[in-house]
């Protein structure tokens, strides 16, 4: 086992300490986030941003009686922009409280924590270690982990295929806890010398400016940073905001050379508030506002890779719209059907689409000529804890991809037999734009057969749940029953 990993396993054993107490993942990960971020900061020598009452040693040393008062304290102060100068600290200790009521456990946490061996040569082996944890929280919390925590091995595949470069403005509007932009600066970083290649303007720019990212969940949003920060990345455009709002629309969102995303799935709070997504401003649910966001967001040959389910390929009505202004507006040159199971709610079908927007400033009528459609689900064995999908399970699609990010390269169409096959924009208009495209027998409902714990169990109907209350608030908004019709038959079935 790799230091990493064991440090992770060893961390997530102290949620012992605190699960007796009725304290959830997600609080269990938010409270070590503030410990570890003192504790990297004595490991890394780099306490001046922290006042000494409130550093590592204080707290360790600080007698049982007066511990919690103290720690209390210092997630008050630190979060406070007129007593902290340093504004990635503030972000994330901004609201901090803490679940701990005890203070025994507060001390036998916190000695816990040091006493286990540390990394003191490099910042992302912290970095590693907090992924390491936020995949256990995602594994362990069932029910919507999904939105907030994409597969390590998807996001390599993506940024692998998507190939950013130093330069160029990379876009995540629901950021999660940061996966897609970390790992698009480790990409360019390999490839750059860790920016040491780069011109003094040019690392600056790396530094502050070319990663954006929206995160709508203040809980998420303190995850966010303090995974960033543990990853040398503290850039200036990363706000905690509702894409769908018009903060979503403002001039450091607009103009990406690059999304990488996956939006959240499902019922959202009601229907988007900007003026400028014109397809879907009624629609109640995430997924088609964050596609129409992607296609403006991005500049004239911009490229995105788009993590959807499936009823963003076949919804009618505004669904239909909206895959008709991608593909007139942008070179829809791939999709993925991904297999079943990758995301930690079961049942949930899932696509990834690659396009490119036109460099035509003025809006085209099929920029889109044809579709390749790679079938990565029927057949596939079932994905989950006991079988993860590796990156090797991706080979066959990346050689078919081809190594053009704007899906250019030689491409071969496999025929029925096949995986990877070619569809005309006529062909597709022909099907009156549903893209939801299937020749092989698709097996991946038996993917959950292999299901035994109640609570996978429990999460697989709840996947088929929220997929089916999507589908039919879509029909009710099609059928002008309006949105507080669809709101009252979810609420009653909630």
């Amino acid at each position: 086992m790799n230091p990493s990993a064991d440090l992770v396993n060893k961390l997530w054993r102290l949620c012992a300490l605190l699960r007796k107490d009725g304290v959830t993942y997600q609080q269990y990960v938010t409270e070590l986030t503030y410990l570890l971020f003192l504790k990297m900061a004595s490991e890394q020598k780099d306490e001046s941003r922290i006042p000494a009452a409130y550093r590592w040693g204080a707290l360790k040393s600080a007698p049982e009686t007066e511990v919690l008062t103290r720690y209390r304290q210092a997630l008050i102060d630190l979060g406070n922009g007129e007593k902290i100068a340093d504004r990635s600290v503030v972000a994330i200790f901004q609201n901090a409280t803490t679940i701990v009521r005890e203070p025994a456990n507060l001390k036998k946490l916190i000695d816990a924590i040091d006493g286990l061996h540390w990394f003191s040569d490099e910042r992302d082996a912290f970095g590693d270690a907090y992924e390491g944890l936020l995949q256990k929280m995602a594994e362990e919390t069932k029910r919507g982990a999904g939105q907030y925590f994409t597969p390590r091995v998807l996001i390599q595949v993506m940024v692998e295929l998507m190939r950013p470069e130093p330069g160029e403005v990379i876009q995540d509007p629901a950021a999660g806890t940061g996966g897609f932009l970390i790992a698009a600066d480790r990409y360019m970083k390999q490839r750059t010398d860790n920016y040491f290649e780069l011109a003094p303007k040019q690392q600056s720019f790396q530094l502050s400016q070319a990663l954006r990212g929206l995160e709508n969940v203040p809980d998420t949003f303190r995850l966010l940073q303090m995974n960033l920060h543990l990853h040398s990345i503290d850039p200036d455009h990363l706000d905690l905001a509702d894409t769908l709002s018009p903060a979503g629309s403002g001039g450091r969102f607009k103009n990406a050379n690059l999304i990488l995303t996956n939006p959240p799935f499902g019922p959202a709070g009601g229907p988007p508030t900007r003026d400028d997504l014109s397809i879907t401003d009624r629609v109640s649910s995430y997924q088609l506002p964050f596609v129409e966001h992607c296609i403006r967001a991005l500049k004239p040959g911009g490229r995105a890779a788009v993590v959807v389910p499936d009823n963003v390929l076949f919804d009618d009505g505004r669904g239909k719209a909206l895959r008709q202004r991608l593909m007139n507006w942008c070179d829809l040159h791939t999709i993925l059907r991904l297999p079943t199971g990758i995301f930690y709610a079961q049942g949930v079908k899932t696509n990834v689409l690659f396009f490119t927007r036109s460099t035509d400033e003025a809006p085209l009528e099929d920029a889109t000529q044809a579709v390749w459609i790679y079938d990565m689900r029927s057949g596939a064995p079932a994905y989950g804890k006991t079988n993860p999908l590796k990156h090797s399970d991706f080979e066959d699609f990346v050689t078919a991809f081809g190594d053009d990010p704007n899906g250019r390269a030689p491409r071969t169409d496999q025929g029925e037999e096949g995986r990877f096959r070619r569809f005309t924009r006529d062909e597709i208009a022909a099907r009156a734009d549903n893209l939801d495209i299937t020749w092989l027998k698709d097996t991946s409902g038996e993917a959950e057969d292999g299901l035994e714990t109640p609570e996978d169990i429990l999460a697989a109907i709840d996947g088929h749940l929220t997929t089916a209350m999507t589908e039919v608030r879509a029909l009710l908004e099609e059928l002008g029953d309006g949105v507080a019709d669809a709101d009252a038959l979810s609420e009653a079935a909630e």
